[in-house]
């Protein structure tokens, strides 16, 4: 019984490590494939820049490997589920992020005719 509990503890703590967890790269890939179809759906994009992109997705992945929910990696969680509930991706703010600076926050979904601004030459 006693072996019972230390393995069992020892899974516990690589379950607090997203990226320890083998189905990390899983998950990754069903939130990719979700954020392709939800752009898709709403006429947008995801962000061209890979690495933003990879970052923002791998945020995601792990805030829903930690916390059960994908909470936007670019906003700080008040640890008020209510209140948290807000900025669940995609968060209540990205429509009109989007309509006004082409773009939401974390920079994952653009309008189809943006172009990062870090990208634009001048």
């Amino acid at each position: 019984m006693d072996n019972d509990r230390k393995e069992k503890s020892s899974s516990d703590t690589n379950a607090a490590d997203p990226v320890s967890q083998p189905s990390a790269d899983n998950l990754i890939e069903k939130i990719t494939s979700w954020a392709h179809r939800y752009a898709e759906k709403n006429g947008w994009v995801l962000n061209p820049d890979e690495q933003e992109r990879t970052t923002v997705l791998h945020g995601l992945a792990s805030n829903r490997a930690q916390f059960g929910k994908q909470y936007c990696p670019c906003r700080l969680r008040s640890g008020d589920l209510e209140k948290d509930k807000k900025i669940i991706c995609p968060c209540i703010y990205h429509r009109d992020e989007i309509a006004k600076d082409g773009h939401c926050h974390c920079r994952l979904f653009f309008k189809d005719d943006v172009t990062p601004s870090h990208e634009v030459s001048k």
